[in-house]
């Protein structure tokens, strides 16, 4: 078979401008995957553009229509990620509490695939080797341990996200529901949803709204 490699040439040039349109609509997640959905869009472009540079029975056109149906659906996704709270639950899944104040949590670790040795691993890559160094460990949606320890300075805790109240975040702190929603009242937020961010540092709230 012989390769036309004009047609791969072209082939790879539409790829290349559909990831960079891609990158520049919804931001920067593909270069550095914060989430599934990230992780989910580079594999199905790889997928797209190996399958198909060589293979000449897909013509340019075929492969663009096929570019084009691929950044409608990373562009839906992208929406309903960032819009829909069940679909980005859904997706992403929610940062886990593993340790609280020196006690890890067999079944939180087991939810995640983490086994004893993975934590330990993870704990000693940050310089921590006894549980007890902990005051709070969580495991974001990347995969990646956020580790508080004893003593360490107060930091600031996002007690809301994206509109959805942080309720591990507030029992780790010793907050409740409904304090945090009378410290937003007073400062005029009646709901949270409209809320982008919301961090609890040293008995203030801090709020971060969409507009």
């Amino acid at each position: 078979m012989t390769l036309n490699y004009i047609e791969i040439f072209i082939k790879l040039a539409l790829g290349l401008v559909s990831l960079v349109f891609v990158i520049n609509v919804t931001g920067k997640g593909n270069l550095a995957p914060n989430s599934a959905t990230d992780q989910i869009q580079n594999y199905v472009l790889g997928g797209i553009i190996g399958g198909v540079i060589y293979n000449s029975s897909i013509s340019i056109l075929q492969y663009t229509v096929i570019l084009i149906m691929w950044t409608i659906l990373v562009l839906t996704l992208k929406w309903l990620n960032n819009n829909v709270r069940f679909v980005k639950h859904l997706i992403d899944g929610k940062p886990t509490l593993l340790i609280k104040n020196g006690q890890i949590d067999p079944e939180a670790c087991r939810s995640v695939g983490l086994s004893a040795a993975d934590v330990a691993l993870k704990l000693r890559s940050q310089g921590i080797f006894q549980l007890k160094q902990v005051k709070r460990a969580v495991q974001e949606q990347n995969g990646q341990l956020i580790v508080v320890q004893m003593g360490d300075e107060n930091p600031k805790y996002p007690v809301v996200t994206d509109g959805v109240i942080q309720l591990d975040v507030l029992e780790s702190i010793g907050r409740s529901e409904e304090w945090l929603l009378d410290n937003l009242s007073k400062q005029g937020y009646d709901t949270v949803s409209n809320i982008f961010i919301a961090e609890y540092d040293k008995g203030v709230v801090t709020v971060v709204t969409y507009e």
